[in-house]
């Protein structure tokens, strides 16, 4: 492995570069038109139905949560135009951007305050109502407000739900999970802020801490779970469930840009640039965009120059079989959300037809963009959701990309939309630390 390891770095560039510590921009040469015709993991049937049953959740989410009141116990964010910001980035980082520059706030996402809280609460979701609907408490026609009911608290009282995470899923899967009456254990990789496990702790949720990364804080938490016929894991490395989660933001944000009479069509296309850990969030998002806009839309991830696994796997083509150490790569990022070794061995496969690009950042530029972000709209998002102006910051990668597929005349009509995955339930305090990091840089 090492030998065929130690070829690639040598002919593949981004992989040399990726090695070497260097910010890079890899261009998925696997993309094709059409590319999301051909993915037979997950469906648009099963996406549907994700989305169906958030709805039978929605009087129970809107009980549950006093923040869901407004939407009905709808879970979504805003879509906002940042027009000082995108100026500010043409100004300070050159990055020549045309057409609109919108951010989707998925940091203010209510419940668990990132785009965890799409993913990870439905995969609860979904549990708690196979559950009831096996033992005979709960009908699909049923208005779902009776699961506040307290035969159903201790119901589910009875059963234990664990995740490992570097911090949002955790968050996500706690609240959620704490909220129906389920125990549940969350399994935290040294990654994690003290702030998150603090808050998980307030709400009643088990936090193991480990010394070691992500992988090990997830392997842990199987093995935990696997010994308990009582408890059910949930997999970020390989769940569909997870996944399809995330896929409904298609649905949502095509209704978010059509209220907004923002066309995407063959004369306006959309580029989406997602920042990415393990790659369950951005892949979901990803397939279920690709699902409702073909080829007009144009998906981009970013992560952590110390944290790059889903560019290594995928630039490889190894996918989960390697690790960002087998490179020599340390793992070890501000960017606490995105601080995963190895890949999703489920989503990278899937996103071989359809991904426009990988970019990675170093975590100097999170903070500067953090602050830029606040200074020029007033918006707070914490360093690793930052990630998602990295891609943006590569014109001369995105030109060449816009060249392969006949989009350089068309850049004017683009729109160009900077997922935010998390950011609004930082403290005060820690906000503060962040905005005064790297200052001295």
């Amino acid at each position: 492995m090492r030998k065929e390891l130690n070829q690639m770095v040598g002919t593949i560039p981004e992989v040399a570069d990726a090695a070497a510590l260097k910010e890079t921009f890899w261009l998925n040469g696997k993309q094709q038109a059409g590319g999301e015709k051909t993915i037979k993991e997950v469906s648009r049937e099963q996406v549907k139905d994700a989305s169906d049953r958030l709805l039978r959740f929605a009087p129970y989410l809107k009980m549950a949560f006093p923040e869901l009141e407004e939407t009905d116990g709808i879970i979504e964010s805003r879509l906002c135009e940042i027009n000082g910001m995108k100026e500010w980035l043409n100004r300070e980082y050159h990055a020549g951007i045309k057409g609109r520059l919108l951010l989707k706030r998925d940091s203010d996402l209510p419940v668990s305050g990132s785009v965890k809280a799409r993913g990870g609460i439905y995969e609860v979701l979904k549990y708690a109502e196979e559950l009831a609907l096996e033992a005979g408490m709960l009908r699909e026609t049923d208005d779902y407000s009776i699961l506040m009911r307290p035969e159903f608290l201790e119901f589910y009282s009875r059963h234990t739900i664990q995740v490992g995470s570097t911090g949002n899923l955790g968050m996500s899967i706690g609240i959620m999970s704490a909220k129906l009456g389920f125990h549940v254990i969350v399994h935290m990789s040294a990654d994690a802020k003290q702030w998150k496990k603090d808050l998980l702790r307030s709400r009643g949720v088990e936090v193991i801490e480990y010394a070691d990364d992500y992988c090990m804080a997830v392997e842990q938490g199987r093995k935990n779970s696997d010994a308990d016929p009582m408890s059910y894991f949930v997999d970020d490395e390989n769940s569909k469930n997870l996944f399809l989660g995330y896929s409904v933001a298609g649905e949502r944000l095509q209704a978010q840009l059509k209220e907004q009479k923002i066309a995407v069509d063959e004369e306006h296309p959309l580029f989406v640039y997602i920042p990415c850990g393990i790659g369950g969030a951005p892949g979901g998002i990803t397939y279920g965009l690709k699902q409702i806009f073909g080829d007009h839309v144009h998906c981009f991830f970013t992560e952590p120059v110390q944290a790059c696994c889903m560019m290594l796997g995928m630039a490889t083509g190894l996918h989960d079989g390697v690790s960002v150490s087998d490179f020599d790569i340390d793992g070890r990022t501000d960017a606490d959300g995105l601080a995963v070794g190895r890949p999703s061995a489920f989503v990278g496969r899937i996103m071989e037809p359809v991904l426009g690009g990988i970019a990675t950042i170093r975590d100097g530029r999170l903070y500067d963009l953090m602050r830029g972000l606040l200074a020029e709209e007033d918006i707070f998002i914490e360093p690793s959701s930052c990630a998602g102006f990295g891609a943006l910051i590569c014109p001369d990668d995105l030109a060449e990309y816009a060249k392969k597929w006949g989009l350089t005349d068309r850049m004017e009509q683009a729109s160009h939309i900077v997922w935010a995955t998390g950011g609004c339930m930082v403290p005060e305090e820690t906000r503060e630390t962040y905005l005064k990091t790297g200052l001295s840089e």
